[in-house]
């Protein structure tokens, strides 16, 4: 009778057993297990690139941060855009001038053959005014852009297109009007095509 008093409570110990340790261990949710994995008690681990096969990258001086915050910058990108369009438009101009058969002919003496140093000069002059429009035409597109794009906060082709909008305005209101609003739109349609294809 003993042993079968003893067996019975040793089946309730044993019955009991698993219940009272689950009862005692806290239960694992899913949102702490997120708060672990994803969540602001996610451990931050820094990585190595030696470690992941990769070769280590030095840490950035204050004088390579400073450079490139000067090159990213939007007057050093203006200047760079003024500097190659003058070279692109002097090129543009001299090219121009070389294939056009009445550069260095006088209107008063038609028939008159220019020599070659009028030539030379007409060409010069022809290159340094298509270098100088292509200047404040590069400036002021990439100045626009610039400004546009750090105030948007995006770098897409609408930054293109207002920018070239700002721009081609600009230089027809000059005309005019008319002329402003005909730059506008031709400006800023070009802008768009340019973009499409680039990207």
């Amino acid at each position: 009778m003993a042993a079968s008093t003893g067996a019975a409570d040793a089946a309730a110990a044993d019955s009991k057993g698993p219940v009272s340790s689950s009862m005692d261990s806290p239960t694992i949710q899913y949102s702490m297990v997120l708060e672990h994995l994803v969540g602001e008690k996610r451990p931050i681990k820094e990585l190595n690139p030696a470690a992941l096969g990769g070769l280590p990258v030095p840490a950035k001086s204050d004088e390579q941060k400073m450079i490139e915050r000067g090159m990213e910058s939007c007057a050093f990108k203006s200047v760079l855009a003024c500097v190659g369009g003058f070279v692109l438009g002097g090129a543009f101009g001299v090219f121009t001038a070389g294939i056009d058969t009445n550069v260095g002919f006088d209107p008063k003496d038609p028939l008159r053959t220019p020599t070659a140093r009028e030539v030379l000069k007409d060409m010069g002059q022809r290159g340094m005014s298509y270098a100088k429009n292509f200047a404040i035409v590069g400036a002021m597109f990439s100045c626009t852009e610039c400004i546009i794009e750090s105030h948007r906060g995006k770098s897409d082709w609408k930054n293109a297109v207002y920018s070239g909008c700002v721009t081609g305005g600009a230089i027809g209101f000059r005309a005019g009007l008319k002329a402003g609003v005909l730059g506008c739109g031709g400006f800023a349609a070009f802008s768009a095509a340019i973009e499409y294809y680039l990207r």
